[in-house]
């Protein structure tokens, strides 16, 4: 059976499903992933919003770097590999933690390339050579071990999820998830 995810997204369902409680709350899932979106709408309902700068099919039309919500507006946030798109990451990162609840959780993961700083060049604006440098034509950076100091710097305190912290070896056979899965950022607002 092919259920078109790949490694990283049946490792966040993991997450969702091992260490989330089923509650009401209001979630922001930006950029959903198909084959995520109908199970999370499913189980957070009406409180369950999508929001895309391109996609329309998304509930709302958002850029992640000027979110169009009052504080404190979410409980709950996913944002997985969106970052490495967008031109001030930073500045979408303070947004998250703005319009997240006080004991809201943001899950954001973006690719971890091999350098220990990440790598950025907003010179490079040529799709080419944004592949050549980013790995993609459309990625503006490579994030590199320092991407949980630009969380930190954020406002968040960051736990750091890897399978084998959601699955015995057996399972992680059964879901073919391997290290290429990557790792879950699970942000919470530091104190202030």
């Amino acid at each position: 059976m092919w259920c078109s995810s790949l490694e990283r997204h049946r490792l966040l369902f993991l997450y969702l499903q091992r260490r989330l409680p089923s509650l009401d709350c209001v979630v922001l899932h930006v950029a959903s992933e198909a084959c995520l979106e109908a199970r999370l709408r499913q189980r957070f309902g009406e409180g369950y919003l999508t929001a895309d700068f391109h996609n329309s099919r998304a509930d709302v039309r958002m850029n992640i770097m000027d979110i169009q919500y009052p504080g404190e507006t979410f409980d709950l946030i996913f944002c997985s590999h969106v970052l490495e798109h967008v031109e001030d990451d930073r500045k979408a990162m303070r947004e998250f933690r703005r319009v997240l609840r006080v004991d809201g959780i943001a899950v954001l993961l973006v690719p971890i390339g091999g350098p220990a700083r990440t790598y950025e060049d907003p010179s490079i604006v040529d799709p080419e050579a944004r592949a050549r440098a980013f790995g993609q034509h459309d990625h503006v950076r490579v994030y590199g071990a320092d991407y949980v100091d630009r969380l930190q710097e954020a406002g968040f305190d960051v736990e750091i999820l890897r399978v084998e912290d959601l699955a015995t070896a057996e399972e992680a056979v059964q879901m073919n998830l391997s290290g290429a899965a990557g790792v879950i950022h699970v942000c919470r607002r530091s104190p202030e």
